[in-house]
């Protein structure tokens, strides 16, 4: 009878671990999952869809008007599992960017748009634009975005760091060392860098121990202050090349005391990617890879290795142009650890980046 009664206890202890032991796997099972991010071919627009590990989905930009860039978007939407975004910054009004808009909206549900507040343009093009963006707005939810504020998307931080012009003036956590780098900085002439690119809602977002850096399209004197006279941003892992690298873009006092481990460009064959622009990030410290949406049909030698570039044709053009091959994406899969892995979809080809 003891060692009948000794081998009840047994299986009761036995019992009791497993349903202690059970919860523990459950709490630390979301921790296992990926923050996803599709960088999308609009030929040297911008459309980067993000996807949290809570199933939230960000979607930034949406290319030109017309529909190929929104069939190009739903392909990665597809690909990712989510039938509605939840939230969809409009960086700017330019048309590369919220051109598109009116195309995705027929196509999939949006439930919070995010911009920066009223059109700064005169130009027809930019002020036409902004007015058909503004009644799919009123349809949906709406933030105004805002310097320093945090967007409410759950599993992944998104900070607003410009908007409207103004930029935040405290520091983000870890960042707010002095920078040497600011006695060389020359202002651009502010015809060159002014208009709605300066109003572009910049974001830094965060998952982990992964830091990301879109400044959508805000240019040279604007991105000043948020590098001068104290780095405000800190460092991030991966940057995705303002303006789709246009020369009045990527200050080097910002690019350099950021120190990216891999950086993105969103340039088209013939729009974007400019030379100057290569050689800065040619020069950044701790730059490991360049990332490409496309070939730079005007850097010529400077562009990244071919595995390293999405999509090599240079038949497109900026506004009305159908490429000569098939659009791929840059998709990049960050895991809990910050690690994050870069895949070319025109190949397959991938690597793995470690933080330090």
């Amino acid at each position: 009878m003891k060692r009948k009664a000794a081998i009840e206890a047994n299986r009761l202890s036995i019992a009791v671990l497993v349903l202690l032991f059970v919860p523990s796997v459950f709490a630390v099972a979301p921790e296992t999952k990926k923050l996803q991010i599709y960088f999308v071919d609009v030929e040297g627009g911008q459309s980067t869809l993000f996807v949290t590990p809570t199933g939230q989905s960000l979607l930034v930009d949406s290319g030109w008007p017309g529909g190929r860039d929104a069939e190009r978007i739903m392909q990665v939407v597809k690909k990712a599992g989510i039938t509605a975004i939840d939230y969809m910054v409009v960086s700017h009004y330019h048309i590369d960017h919220a051109g598109g808009v009116g195309d995705i909206v027929a196509r999939i549900p949006v439930k919070t748009f995010i911009d920066h507040g009223p059109n700064t343009e005169s130009a027809a093009a930019t002020a036409q634009n902004y007015e058909k963006y503004l009644p799919l707005r009123s349809k949906a939810k709406y933030i105004l975005a805002r310097p320093g504020d945090r967007l409410p998307i759950t599993g992944m931080s998104v900070q607003v760091v410009s908007a409207a012009g103004q930029t935040i003036t405290k520091p983000l956590p870890g960042a707010g060392a002095p920078n040497p780098l600011c006695e060389s900085f020359e202002p651009k002439d502010g015809a060159l860098v002014g208009g709605e690119n300066q109003q572009s809602v910049a974001m830094v977002i965060t998952f982990g121990r992964f830091r990301m850096a879109d400044f959508a399209d805000l240019t040279w004197n604007r991105e000043h202050d948020l590098a001068c006279p104290n780095n405000l941003i800190g460092n991030i892992d991966l940057y995705l090349v303002s303006h789709h690298g246009r020369e009045i873009s990527s200050l080097p006092m910002l690019v350099y005391a950021m120190h990216p481990m891999v950086a993105v460009m969103n340039n088209g064959a013939n729009k974007g990617g400019d030379v100057a622009t290569f050689e800065r990030l040619a020069k950044s410290p701790g730059l490991e890879n360049l990332w490409q949406l496309h070939f730079a049909v005007g850097a010529k030698d400077l562009n990244s290795p071919k595995d390293f570039i999405a999509n090599l044709g240079t038949a497109g053009t900026a506004t009305t142009g159908v490429p000569d091959e098939v659009a791929n994406y840059i998709s990049c899969v960050v895991n809990a650890d910050g690690s994050f892995t870069m895949t070319n979809s025109r190949n397959g080809f991938h690597k793995t980046y470690r933080l330090h």
